[in-house]
């Protein structure tokens, strides 16, 4: 039986109305694609955690216009990370609201929905595309997960602690700190999963004793090719989001959800049982 369902998007690179990303590509209604296609899912999201790139270049019409986008979300409580094409001060100004982001500092916070814990950390380096994690976040991690040794929990962060085989993301990943998150991590057996985004494609590794991912972009994927040489490309391959969802185990399933318009739904059998010929 469902007992918390926790919605991950991700790099929606926002642009201010009217822009391009890369020149090329209107972001904006593919997160609004991506809003609407949860919001109709069949069971209602407890949450919606966005792992970072929320903006192209961290400006603050940026920001103003990812607010007008996240509107319809208003009943849903939104969680938002910085990545590194982000502005952490700009995104706190910019959501005054979001009292979770703190004022200073890293972006790290924790908080329970339903009846798991999610405790995101701040992965972003300014100026930097590649990530890094500094010790006073890994200290905050191990302690909040020794106050909450029970509870079912999610770390999210935005640079993904492992490498994908795409040689130019991994050449930006988390450059720092993974291999203490995935020490920290392998002692607290309560952690479910380890999210993150950046990559623009649903991966997944064993990691610390648990499973760690990343999530497909809510618009434009990076190219699947697994080269150290790979050219930095990207692709329009179809959108998605993350759908973790937590059982009444204290398990956590997790189903890519494809955002787009594709026929079906159609029956397996016929109304008397019978397997359709």
């Amino acid at each position: 039986m469902l007992n918390t369902l926790l919605i991950q998007m991700t790099d929606p690179h926002i642009r201010e109305e009217g822009r391009l990303a890369y020149g090329r590509l209107n972001t904006a209604p593919y997160l609004q694609a991506a809003i609407d296609h949860a919001l109709a899912l069949p069971q209602r999201p407890d949450a919606i955690v966005l792992t970072g790139d929320l903006t192209d270049f961290g400006r603050a019409r940026e920001y103003a216009q990812l607010r007008r986008l996240l509107a319809p979300l208003d009943s849903i409580p939104v969680y938002l990370l910085p990545g590194n094409h982000d502005d952490r001060q700009q995104l706190r100004e910019s959501f005054p609201d979001h009292t979770y982001l703190g004022k200073t500092g890293p972006v790290c916070y924790g908080v329970d929905i339903g009846g798991l814990r999610l405790l995101a950390l701040d992965s972003a380096v300014a100026g930097a595309s590649a990530g890094s994690l500094d010790q006073a976040q890994l200290d905050w991690l191990a302690a909040e997960l020794a106050k909450h040794a029970t509870r079912p929990t999610v770390i999210a962060l935005h640079h993904p602690p492992f490498n994908t085989l795409i040689g130019h993301m991994d050449r930006i990943g988390l450059l720092q700190g993974a291999a203490q998150l995935e020490a920290i991590v392998r002692q607290h057996t309560q952690v479910e999963r380890v999210i993150s985004g950046h990559l623009h494609r649903s991966i997944h590794i064993r990691f610390g004793g648990t499973i760690a991912s990343t999530a497909p972009s809510v618009a434009h994927q990076v190219c699947l090719d697994l080269a150290d040489d790979a050219a930095s490309a990207w692709t329009l391959e179809p959108p998605g989001y993350a759908v973790h969802a937590l059982d009444s185990h204290g398990q956590i399933v997790t189903h890519t959800a494809t955002v787009g318009q594709f026929d079906g739904p159609f029956a397996f059998h016929e109304p008397s049982g019978k397997l359709i010929d």
